[in-house]
């Protein structure tokens, strides 16, 4: 039975095959320039240079730093809705009040990198008193406070 209907299921696994691959080859791409985009944005927030944390993951977990980059950065942050110094202060509360402290100070870092003043940063730990409570709020100002400290020296 050689119906039009079975040369069309005898053609359909390469259809399969050469669709897949060149969803492969179209998302390689779309990754490298995910990635770009993202290593431009660190660079953005960060005086020109790599972030430390980022560079140690690519050594240990590549694939996790690499979705960081494309994903989180390339993607994420670099959305047009909102100006840097708005998503550094939301990363920084985001991060106090889940209690990533170690996050937060980055984004404190980068937040005071590109002009967000040490004052600002203070009222995000004074916001988040009221959502999550003292310890986590008394546990990012500690944080800020070396990160003030180091800052000056």
């Amino acid at each position: 039975m050689n119906t039009p209907f079975r040369r069309q299921l005898t053609i359909l696994p390469s259809l399969i095959l050469t669709g897949a691959l060149f969803s492969i080859s179209a998302q390689a791409t779309t990754t490298e320039a995910r990635t770009k985009r993202g290593a431009e944005v660190i660079r953005s927030l960060n005086q020109g240079k790599d972030q430390p944390n980022l560079e140690a993951m690519r050594e240990e977990f590549p694939f996790l730093a690499e979705a960081t980059e494309a994903y989180a950065l390339g993607d994420v942050w670099s959305r047009p809705g909102l100006d840097d110094r708005t998503r550094q202060l939301a990363a920084v509360a985001v991060m106090a009040a889940l209690g990533e402290v170690g996050m937060m100070r980055v984004h404190a870092d980068y937040a005071l990198n590109i002009g967000v003043s040490e004052e600002e940063l203070k009222e995000m730990v004074y916001l988040i008193t009221v959502p999550v409570g003292f310890p986590r709020a008394i546990a990012a100002s500690q944080v800020l406070s070396e990160l003030f400290a180091e800052r000056k020296h």
